[in-house]
């Protein structure tokens, strides 16, 4: 089975289904931002204030019958937290009648003295606004100094096909979290933002090969050169995203409730920034005279030096 892995002389036509890639890509940013609109984001205790308890009993938990035990508080949610059935994730939201301590304490009265409390927290509605706009100011900031990077990396056209490929694939990992109402926090903007970073060195990869192709081959047709260079990389990108993935998918699975929205959203991140490297990030180069870019571009700094003699 290891020879699937091995590195392959592929010869994929990935420039001829450009054009089917680009209808399904459209598809699936208009589903994103319907679904964002429609349904809104989940958001979590991070963005809209409320009370949030990690608690854990001394015996298994009763999931049906705590739930009908805390039914009068307001926006409940109740998970199981760990694999022993012992630990509970509560998240509700005051009453404008009440304050968030006076919930905290109501909650201590009803679970009883048989729990232990590992997290308590309080946050209110301000804070959690603020954190909002700081999280998108943070997102676009590192979207443009990504940007900027390959902009002096490489030149403009690949900084722009970097930047659509990467708001590409947020997009639709958000409206993804949209879609399914999967909770929306701090945790997941980290993720979100760790995705960013993998899906550049991703593209950098290719965008690296694209260009030593196009010193290489001057006289080569562009869509020929993508497709070389794309092939030749694939062997690395295909492990780069399998490996990545099995570490996201032991995490998801072992990390517990609190790192699930992180680990979503780099699975989620993982495939489709491996779609779009591939079928976004190159293809968009087609737009542009990269031909006079692979001339300009870095020095061969491995080429032996040329001497002279007096």
């Amino acid at each position: 089975m290891l020879h699937i892995f091995k590195k392959r002389d592929y010869h994929f036509d990935f420039m001829k289904g450009r054009r089917w890639a680009y209808a399904l890509s459209i598809a699936m940013v208009v589903a994103a931002f319907a679904a964002f609109a429609a349904r809104g984001l989940n958001y979590g205790i991070d963005f809209n204030g409320g009370v949030l308890i990690e608690a854990e009993s001394a015996s298994p938990v009763d999931m049906e019958a705590l739930r009908g035990q805390l039914s009068g508080l307001d926006d409940l949610s109740i998970q199981s937290v760990g694999t022993a059935g012992r630990g509970v994730l509560i998240q509700t939201q005051p009453k404008a009648d009440e304050t968030a301590e006076s919930v905290v304490a109501q909650i201590k009265t009803i679970l009883g003295a048989d729990y232990t409390y590992n997290q308590v927290e309080v946050l209110g509605p301000t804070i959690g606004q603020e954190l909002k706009e700081k999280s998108l100011l943070a997102s676009i900031l590192a979207l443009l100094a990504i940007s900027i990077y390959i902009w002096f990396r490489f030149e403009w056209p690949f900084a722009l096909g970097c930047l659509v490929s990467l708001a590409h694939d947020l997009i639709i990992v958000v409206g993804l979290f949209a879609l399914f109402r999967i909770e929306f926090d701090m945790i997941v903007v980290a993720g979100l933002l760790s995705l960013a970073g993998y899906d550049c060195n991703d593209t950098i990869v290719t965008y690296d090969r694209i260009r030593e192709n196009l010193k290489k081959f001057r006289k080569m047709p562009v869509d020929e050169i993508l497709n070389k260079s794309l092939n030749e990389t694939l062997s690395r990108t295909i492990l780069t995203a399998v490996t990545t993935m099995f570490s996201v998918l032991v995490l998801l699975f072992v990390g517990g409730e609190t790192l699930s929205g992180f680990s979503i959203a780099l699975a989620l991140g993982t495939i489709f920034g491996t779609y779009s490297s591939i079928y976004i990030a190159a293809p968009m180069l087609r737009m542009f005279d990269i031909r006079g870019l692979g001339t300009s571009a870095e020095p061969d700094f491995n080429k032996p030096l040329s001497t002279t003699r007096n």
